[in-house]
């Protein structure tokens, strides 16, 4: 059987919200919220946090988490997870961003599955169709196109595709979660610089332009908002915790 593992790149050094990790939510500390709602994935058999800080360290421990240490002058999030996994066994990898606290484990095994069931796909994320107009024109939101087979074409921060023609061609946004088979996370975190990644500051783009294929899966989820939504500053928290409220989940 093959080994799946959740690991959770977790940083102190937050440029907008310093300690973003352990930041409460409803009065548990935004790590938590994600460490618990990744081992609600049947398909992960441990999970584990990455971090530099034995502060975060601790406050994983505190609530019976696992957490490695790895050192503190890594570029990437990808490049500390080739640090821990050195250590660990591990066939597939999965990469959980730390600051979505409500990913939904459903969304964990969609991206999983491509790896699992067929041993040609090395790398996979996700997408869901954009409904918001305003999403159309934010380089917050990073959209992306695929092939036929579903692998990535290219992912930017501008509109893609441009509706010349009006086909009803959808758009997608990129769900940051992705997918590794051992091997290949430590081969991607060799790779050098690439040029559109520096353009666009999109590291999924390095892989691209070193000529790996990125299947990409469209998600099912029911509640994107929910799930996919990210934490970055204090107005971020103040709407996290409305969001629980809204829905019940304290």
């Amino acid at each position: 059987m093959l080994q799946v593992v959740g690991l959770i790149p977790a940083r102190y050094g937050s440029t907008r919200l310093p300690g973003k990790p352990l930041k409460p939510i409803c009065g548990k500390p935004m790590i938590q919220r994600v460490y618990e709602r990744c081992a609600g994935c049947s398909m992960l058999d441990s999970v584990r946090v990455v971090t530099d800080d034995v502060r975060i360290v601790e406050a994983v421990e505190a609530f019976g988490g696992k957490a490695v240490m790895t050192r503190p002058d890594h570029p990437s999030g990808t490049d500390r997870l080739a640090e821990a996994v050195k250590s660990m066994p591990a066939d597939i990898v999965v990469n959980i961003q730390g600051d979505q606290p409500f990913i939904d484990p459903a969304m964990i095994e969609e991206a999983v599955r491509p790896l699992l069931e067929d041993e040609t796909v090395e790398l996979c994320t996700l997408m869901y169709p954009i409904t918001r107009e305003r999403d159309l024109s934010d380089p917050g939101v990073v959209k992306v196109v695929v092939d036929l087979k579903g692998n990535a074409l290219y992912f930017s921060r501008s509109l893609i595709p441009y509706a010349r023609n009006k086909t009803g061609q959808r758009v997608f946004e990129h769900v940051g979660t992705y997918v590794y088979r051992r091997d290949t996370l430590l081969r991607i975190a060799q790779l050098p610089p690439a040029p559109l990644e520096q353009t666009e500051s999109l590291e999924q783009l390095r892989w691209l332009e070193h000529a790996y294929r990125i299947r990409v899966v469209e998600s099912q989820c029911p509640d994107r908002d929910f799930a996919g939504f990210s934490v970055d500053t204090e107005q971020d928290l103040e709407r996290a915790e409305q969001m629980l409220l809204e829905r019940g989940l304290e």
